[in-house]
């Protein structure tokens, strides 16, 4: 099993969700974040004076699948959240050792 974590910019949440669900992933968790990369943020204007924004708002979405899911997931997120600008955002792949359904008692993948 594994859990995968994609960070992205908020407005493309709704195309990620749409091509999760078309390819039968049901399931993940989202979660308001702010970070920067290697833009390191960026400057704006308000009424005159400039100011630095080093945190920009972000999304982190958690997708737990099986091992045999893992490619499929990430092509979704790469496609849906993919503009080809600065901040497109960051997938990580990491190992699930242990999943438990509170409600039902089960574990592993049929947990998931």
């Amino acid at each position: 099993m594994k859990l995968i974590t994609a960070i992205i910019k908020p407005f493309k949440l709704d195309e990620i969700h749409a091509a999760l669900l078309e390819n039968g992933i049901q399931g993940m968790t989202v979660t308001e974040v702010k970070g920067f990369g290697r833009q390191k943020g960026h400057t704006e204007l308000y009424r005159g004076a400039e100011y630095s924004v080093d945190f920009l708002p972000k999304l982190q979405v958690d997708v737990a699948v099986a091992d045999n899911q893992v490619e499929l997931v990430v092509e979704c997120l790469c496609t849906a959240a993919h503009t080809g600008k600065i901040g497109d955002g960051k997938i990580f792949v990491t190992h699930l050792e242990h999943v438990i359904r509170i409600r039902t008692s089960e574990s592993g993948e049929s947990a998931l």
